[in-house]
């Protein structure tokens, strides 16, 4: 029996989204790696197809469908074999923090734009020294009547290139519990004072515009903040639970395709006359990582049943963020021993799906961080 209920409707989206990204992604992801950034474009292209924030309502152009909408989106962009279109992390992490704390003010002037891909997004939190812990952000948050000012710095941002519109956590100094000093506010791009640094140059995710954010005295409307001062952190705290079940998603899918392409290899490659397929050391090596992906797949559309049906499970997606980015590093890993030196040839997508995945067990929470959320959860 399949865990995750897929209607007509999923799948006709589905259809259209395949033929979509067949026809104006993957021919072009080789050309936006070597450009190391994906044109605009192709982010309007998508929202106007109704492949962005799928779970917007109407009201504000969306489809408003359930988390599946989702999952086929972050499967189907799989196949492309590239990160650069990071439409999870637009759809998925970020504009739901507009759409669940925004005012009806903040909704009606952005999220039409988010769906329409006419306005890129971000998320700021992470800094040169305060990664996992956002307790420890300098970016501070000073209200002058009725504006805020907001100086600092944000790196390693996705989308920080494109992106039009910034989901920023700062600080008020004058707050002494530094986690309830933290909220959350919208900064648009063209605000004065705030700048783009160099676009990183990073291993892997080659065509994803990840950059420095530097904030020099932005003046923002109080307007701007999401919900109350200081619940930027509890707020945090709540959409990490699906931030994470979006890492675990790409981490699987990502290891189907590595998965489907060194069995075909396998398959295919002769040697003395003989597939690799005959070797009893590759087989064993198949059907060792083919367990680990269906494993990992098991686990996560069970938390996507969870999560749809409202159930607190922050243990498990911390389990699964953890489990499945390790998992798909491994994958990779031995992937490449199989395929031997043609996986070191950039023609082969093992190259980039090794370079790729790395980064998966840093991001969104480092899995020791993963481990110790689920220990202290669990009363240990």
């Amino acid at each position: 029996m399949d865990i995750l209920k897929f209607t007509q409707e999923h799948d006709a989206f589905r259809k259209r989204l395949k033929t979509f990204l067949a026809k104006e992604v993957t021919p072009n992801v080789d050309q936006w790696e070597k450009d190391h950034i994906v044109p605009r474009k192709i982010w309007q292209e998508f929202g106007k197809a109704g492949f962005l924030c799928t779970s917007i309502s109407g009201e504000y152009g969306g489809i408003g469908g359930n988390f599946l909408y989702s999952v086929i989106v972050s499967e189907e962009i799989s196949y492309t074999v590239h990160s650069g279109l990071a439409v999870g992390l637009h759809s998925d992490v970020v504009v739901p923090y507009i759409d669940s704390f925004g005012s009806q003010d903040q909704k009606a002037k952005y999220l039409p734009g988010c769906v329409s891909g006419d306005i890129i997004t971000a998320i700021a939190m992470t800094e040169p020294d305060a990664g996992s812990d956002l307790s420890a952000m300098t970016t501070t948050a000073v209200e002058d009547g009725e504006s805020i000012i907001i100086n600092g710095s944000k790196t390693f941002i996705s989308n920080g290139i494109n992106c039009d519109l910034v989901v920023l956590a700062a600080a008020d100094p004058a707050v002494g519990n530094r986690h309830e000093a933290i909220s959350l506010y919208l900064l648009e791009a063209d605000t004065p004072g705030f700048k783009r640094g160099k676009q990183l140059d990073k291993m892997g995710w080659n065509s994803q515009d990840t950059a420095e954010l530097f904030f020099s005295d932005c003046c923002i409307p109080k307007t701007n903040r999401l919900g109350d001062p200081g619940a930027g952190f509890i707020q945090l705290m709540i959409k990490l639970q699906q931030e994470r079940l979006v890492c675990a998603m790409g981490a699987v899918f990502a290891a189907e395709r590595i998965m489907e392409f060194v069995i075909d290899y396998c398959k295919k490659t002769m040697i003395s006359g003989k597939p690799l397929t005959r070797s009893q050391a590759v087989q064993f090596a198949i059907v060792e990582m083919t367990t680990q992906v269906k494993l990992g797949k098991t686990f996560m559309e069970k938390l996507c049943v969870d999560h749809m049906e409202g159930k607190n499970i922050v243990i498990d997606t911390s389990m699964a963020k953890y489990w499945t980015t390790d998992m798909v590093n491994e994958i990779a890993e031995r992937s490449m021993d199989l395929c031997g030196e043609s996986a070191l040839l950039e023609s082969n997508p093992i190259a980039r799906a090794k370079r790729d995945v790395r980064v998966m067990s840093i991001f969104a929470g480092t899995n020791e961080i993963m481990k110790g959320i689920s220990a202290k959860f669990m009363g240990l």
